[in-house]
This record gives C-alpha cells, structure tokens and sequence, in this order.
C-alpha cells in the first residue's frame, strides 16, 4: 500500500523501545535487516550498503540524528542505509513464542 514514510514516524506520542539488528531466515536465504521496537508496532528494514563509502570530509556531510545507537551512527558513516522492508506490524497483532534455538 502507498503511504508516505513521513506519516509512518510522525506520531509525538509514539516511544522507541529498542533497536538493533537480526538476521531473518526468509526461504533459502539469510536477510541482514535492522529493527524497530516502537511501542505500538515493529518496523522491520533491510540493511544496505553503498558500494562508495563516505570518508574524510564527507563525513560531516551525514545527517546525524543523537537518538541513533553508535552501531547505527557508524553504519550509516560507512555510507550504509536501511529501507523498510514491509508494513509496519501493530503490537496488538503479534503473538510471541519463545522457540528454541537452531
């Protein structure tokens, strides 16, 4: 569904509970992505990387944003970038199940 990615963040009320990155078992392939935990839904994006990477005085050129964890901050330095990889899921339609690992 077309929606604008400024409308998906714009909620003044909505908190960031924990970000970080997964790696997601989609079929036959393994997905770097990168999560986050809002507290009302999940967004789920994939991780990219640029094949160029920003140095020197490129580097003040990256919007920083304080609220980013250091691993993010550093990823996004190295000219990396996330795209969202799907609707957003509602909290209220999730069921967690704990599984063991494989």
């Amino acid at each position: 569904r077309e929606n604008s990615s400024e409308n998906i963040l714009s909620s003044a009320n909505r908190l960031l509970l924990h970000e970080g990155r997964l790696t997601l078992a989609e079929s036959t392939r393994l997905l770097d992505v990168y999560l986050f935990l809002f507290d009302d839904f999940l967004l789920i994006t994939k991780i990219k990387r640029n094949k160029k990477k920003y140095g020197g005085s490129d580097t003040s050129l990256i919007p920083m944003c304080p609220s980013l964890t250091p691993e993010l901050q550093s990823f996004i330095r190295e000219g990396g970038f996330c795209t969202v990889l799907d609707q957003p899921i509602p909290l209220d339609r999730m069921t967690l199940k704990s599984i063991e690992p494989v």
